[in-house]
């Protein structure tokens, strides 16, 4: 790991034939690094994550709605459209809540997200929904970026003013060694 980073896997945001010291920010997908500044249309993406993610959970539920409609026409039975129904819904429901909870912490165990990542396809407009919510508020996943971010940057500016002055002026302040050998 560099000096120049503070998390693996964290992109630069600056150009990479610049030197600039220190963290940088995570892109968030759909908005890059705009959120640092909220500059570079933040606003219009935020607008347009909103509206575009809505407009995509009305569509797929529109897609569901003639799904279910081709099982009526196959007349498999009141129960199999029942179970149907209540599959979606169950799996809208967790994955909306483990997408929104993706927006506020790391998940503590990816493996355990890689499991689950059939059901959150599944109940893909559980996801759509929660990124609808989320993005009233901020860029979705903005907060814990941002936390992240300014953690590793006082982290930074911390290690960096602990590193001023004259190392040899700082070992003559402590003292000497004993001669023991």
């Amino acid at each position: 790991m560099s000096e120049n980073s503070e998390a693996s896997g964290t992109p630069s945001a600056v150009p990479s034939g610049s030197t600039a010291p220190g963290p940088r920010p995570e892109p968030l997908r759909l908005f890059g690094t705009t959120w640092v500044d909220h500059d570079g249309g933040y606003g219009l993406r935020r607008v347009g994550a909103t509206v575009g993610s809505l407009a995509a959970a009305v569509a797929a539920c529109f897609v569901l709605r003639f799904a279910y409609q081709g099982l009526e026409i196959a007349e498999v039975g009141s129960l199999v459209g029942t179970l149907v129904v209540l599959m979606f819904a169950v799996c809208s429901a967790i994955a909306f809540r483990k997408t929104w909870e993706g927006f506020t912490r790391r998940p503590a165990d990816p493996a355990q997200e890689d499991r689950l990542r059939g059901l959150k396809s599944i109940g893909f407009i559980g996801s759509l929904l929660a990124y609808f919510v989320r993005s009233f508020v901020e860029a979705p996943g903005e907060k814990l970026r941002r936390t992240e971010y300014e953690t590793a940057l006082a982290r930074y500016a911390k290690r960096r003013s602990s590193r001023t002055g004259n190392p040899a002026a700082r070992k003559g302040a402590k003292g000497k060694r004993s001669g023991r050998g």
